[in-house]
């Protein structure tokens, strides 16, 4: 079975954290839905279909993969996959017996379609979604399981069920084991409560003395080479990814933390997507932060309102309702928040972001490459100087910061030029209108 990847249109309404990599490759639960379903299928080939400005870090991160290739798609028989589909174990099972006479639905959205190479003809690059609803329109419409995403806060929101989720389709051998062979050997004062059957944790990983792992709410997995240091408690579901290390850590129901992670303080409900550090206290609650973040040291972030309404997360400046209560932060790559950072109720924090605060609240809005400079929104990041820190950070991870990967953010930076224009202008007439109100009261 071959297996594609599209974007659709809503793939666009993932900013910022879908700024550098393609939608199926957010985390949702132990995997991004390409990891998935490889682990899952037999896939020999796959490709994807992403929007233009990914293609060439796509290819250098997965250079197996066919990427925006109509000729490889019109070869052989492919099942196209929705990027933003969080499948359930039955919809999973399911797809190897899909033929064509079928397409899966969720909420009037295309999940999956078996398409034959002489469908190709009707494609084009430009206009996938629009040619591959209309061949769905030639089949029978089957209302397939699992969810969509819609909004980046949706992959936080479901963490947790995805959680639980992979670690079924792992136990049912639908999904390839993540640890090695053998079972891990538990030392002297390692705790764990519940069901230890619900504890999978690869033989290389480093459980220290005075550990919790509490399963009683769902499995709990850890990955080879990971590190969990003394008095940390890990509450399932929970995921924590290859050669993460937790420190002293209380890391609560539904969170995800993937691959070289430095972990501290209290995280909650949230997604580490990899290689993203918060080493100290503090509190991380219903949120997704991207690779190359370091949170400074007591940084914290609101997920809840005080009055318990909905929460509204200002997307490339929008204000959108997100239908939830508990929804905290999503931090785009390369952003580097300074001690005591306190981020508000449903904020939205853009790529390579400086936070240096004034001891209040961030703005919810911060667009990428901008700063909080001692409390104020500015764009004065010097875009060289940004670039040879990401270099050096990515160094120190003994990972490359490649030119193919210095392009992508200097077109990013280009391409959220606007966002920042506006952003900035609401933000002066804002501030101008509290200092005149400030002033008319003093007066009083």
């Amino acid at each position: 079975m071959r297996l594609a990847f599209f974007e659709d249109q809503a793939a666009t309404g993932f900013a910022p954290i879908a700024w550098m990599r393609p939608v199926c490759e957010l985390l949702c639960g132990q995997f991004s839905l390409r990891e998935r379903l490889l682990r899952s299928l037999s896939v020999p080939d796959w490709g994807a279909f992403i929007r233009p400005f990914l293609v060439e870090t796509y290819h250098e991160a997965q250079p197996e993969s066919h990427i925006n290739d109509l000729v490889w798609l019109a070869s052989e028989p492919t099942m196209l996959i929705n990027s933003r589909w969080l499948p359930d174990v039955d919809a999973v099972r399911r797809l190897e017996h899909v033929g064509f006479d079928e397409a899966g639905v969720i909420d009037q959205s295309l999940a999956w379609l078996q398409l034959h190479p002489e469908e190709v003809a009707l494609l084009s690059e430009d206009r996938l979604e629009e040619g591959l609803v209309a061949i769905a329109r030639t089949r029978t419409l089957i209302k397939t399981s699992g969810r969509m995403a819609n909004r980046p806060w949706d992959f936080v929101l479901h963490n947790a069920d995805q959680l639980r989720i992979d670690f079924q389709l792992q136990r049912l051998g639908a999904v390839r084991k993540i640890r090695t062979q053998g079972q891990h050997s538990f030392g002297a004062n390692v705790a764990v409560v519940g069901d230890m059957d619900q504890v999978q944790v690869d033989p290389t990983a480093r459980i220290d003395p005075f550990v919790v792992l509490d399963a009683r709410l769902g499995p709990i997995t850890i990955e080879a080479n990971a590190v969990i240091q003394p008095f940390t408690r890990l509450e399932g579901p929970c995921h924590i990814g290859y050669g993460s290390q937790l420190f002293r850590a209380n890391i609560r129901e539904g969170t995800t933390i993937g691959p070289v992670c430095r972990v501290g303080g209290e995280v909650e409900a949230s997604i580490m997507h990899g290689f993203a550090n918060k080493y100290h206290d503090g509190f991380l609650g219903h949120s997704y932060v991207c690779p190359w973040v370091n949170l400074g040291a007591l940084t914290t972030n609101s997920d809840l309102k005080n009055d318990y309404s909905n929460v509204s997360v200002p997307l490339e400046g929008y204000s959108i309702n997100t239908g939830s209560t508990k929804v905290g932060s999503f931090i785009g790559d390369h952003t580097k928040a300074a001690l005591s950072t306190l981020f508000n109720t449903g904020s939205s924090i853009g790529v390579m972001c400086m936070l240096l605060p004034g001891g209040e609240l961030m703005p919810k809005h911060v667009p990428s490459f901008c700063r909080i400079w001692h409390g104020t929104l500015d764009d004065q990041i010097d875009l060289e100087t940004g670039l040879r820190t990401a270099r050096a950070v990515t160094e120190r991870r003994n990972q490359e910061f490649t030119p193919a990967q210095e392009r992508l953010l200097r077109y990013v930076f280009k391409q959220t030029q606007a966002e920042r224009e506006t952003a900035l202008h609401r933000y002066r007439e804002k501030r101008g209108k509290h200092a005149a109100n400030a002033e008319v009261r003093g007066s009083a």
